[in-house]
């Protein structure tokens, strides 16, 4: 029986071609490090990267290439942010209460000493009050730290408006863009954000294993490196170099992660973000229609197209999901994710916890085929 991969969210699969066969042609004919050196592959290598950066600025709207940050992945880089900036006691922060864990537990281990937070209201198809916020903030707020879109549901966080009253109240505003970035534009400027944190495995089409954040001189001015150690800068010092991209990238990097993300970034602006979206949102728009007949099936979050990505959870009204996961493997190959997805915050807000859901999520290389195999699996367990 072949695989059907509908779990695009967790990780986007298949993977560009150019994407392993650049990361294998680096670790079979290249293989230097960087910033060590001194010697003509280490300088190629160096601008690659730099070229990735680069790359990652324009897609965001960086202000600059020694802004981006690279790290293992968007909890990695929210970890650094978040505990790097080191909101203490007497801090308050406000997020959504769709945000996954990756958001919520940095800032749960903070509030055991004395951190306060608020949750930011969002309605049952995950949608911001945006109305709220003007209730909870306080003189001691300091930032508002909130994902693009639920790994849930889909449903898109209105930024913009969320960064316009960030400067409003001189707050910080922390973005993760693991579900948005490559699939939606971004710019860092006109939303005001002050970090982006993003992930490189998911819509940017690279491998696991490489993220980062993008953040303002301000930012990295305020915040201490939790990771210290060599750089290849500065080698007479024990001190961390205070200045970008060093400050923040102690050790040996995952260049295989950045090759392979490279060519990922190539592609996306090759092939168009937008030609992208636009694919994924027909064949979301597809398995939207195609379940809306399917008996015993409660779909969470938002029933359109507005405002979402191409993420779709639903519940079994009549068997465990869990039960409802193993038999589409089973059965028809397919492939989704059941549970809480680290998100337990949204499933209260959804309505769908503790049972949880089994979600879908769409990727480019998706087909219409592959769409219609799934909702007649759906029609065939659950009708």
């Amino acid at each position: 029986m072949e695989k059907l991969y509908l779990d695009n969210a967790a990780t986007t699969f298949p993977k560009p071609a150019v994407v392993p066969d650049a990361m294998s042609d680096f670790i079979k004919n290249h293989g230097v490090n960087i910033n060590r050196g001194s010697y003509a592959p280490a300088y190629d290598m160096e601008e690659l990267v730099f070229n990735t950066r680069r790359r990652l600025a324009d897609l965001f709207g960086g202000k600059d290439v020694k802004n981006v940050i690279f790290t293992q992945n968007v909890t990695m880089s929210l970890n650094m942010v978040i505990k790097g900036l080191f909101f203490g006691k007497t801090d308050h922060l406000l997020v959504s209460a769709m945000e996954h864990n990756a958001v919520m537990r940095p800032i749960v281990q903070l509030s055991h000493d004395g951190l306060t937070f608020d949750r930011i209201p969002c309605a049952v198809d995950g949608t911001l009050i945006s109305s709220e916020m003007e209730r909870l903030v306080r003189p001691e707020t300091k930032a508002i730290i909130m994902t693009h879109a639920s790994n849930v549901c889909g449903t898109v966080m209105p930024l913009a408006e969320v960064g316009a009253f960030c400067k409003k109240h001189n707050l910080l505003f922390i973005v993760d863009s693991a579900q948005t970035a490559g699939t939606l534009p971004i710019d860092m400027k006109t939303m005001h954000i002050d970090v982006l944190c993003f992930t490189g495995h998911k819509g940017l089409l690279g491998p696991q294993g490489i993220g980062g954040f993008v953040l303002s001189d301000e930012v990295a001015k305020a915040m201490t490196p939790l990771i210290a150690g060599g750089t290849g800068s500065l080698s007479h010092s024990e001190e961390m170099p205070d200045f970008l991209p060093d400050k923040f990238e102690s050790g040996t990097m995952n260049l295989p992660g950045i090759v392979g993300l490279h060519a990922a970034l190539k592609f996306l602006d090759e092939t168009g973000m937008t030609a992208i979206h636009q694919k994924e949102m027909a064949l979301t728009e597809q398995f939207l229609a195609g379940i809306a007949a399917v008996k015993h099936i409660h779909l969470a979050g938002k029933q359109s197209l507005a405002d979402r990505t191409a993420v779709i959870s639903i519940a079994s009204t009549t068997m465990d999901n869990a039960k409802l996961a193993v038999r589409l493997e089973s059965e028809y190959g397919i492939l989704t994710r059941v549970g809480l997805h680290c998100a337990p915050s949204a499933h209260k807000t959804l309505q769908t916890f503790p049972s949880g859901t089994v979600r879908f999520s769409f990727g480019y290389f998706n087909t219409e085929s592959e769409i219609d195999t799934a909702v007649k699996a759906l029609h065939a367990i659950c009708d």
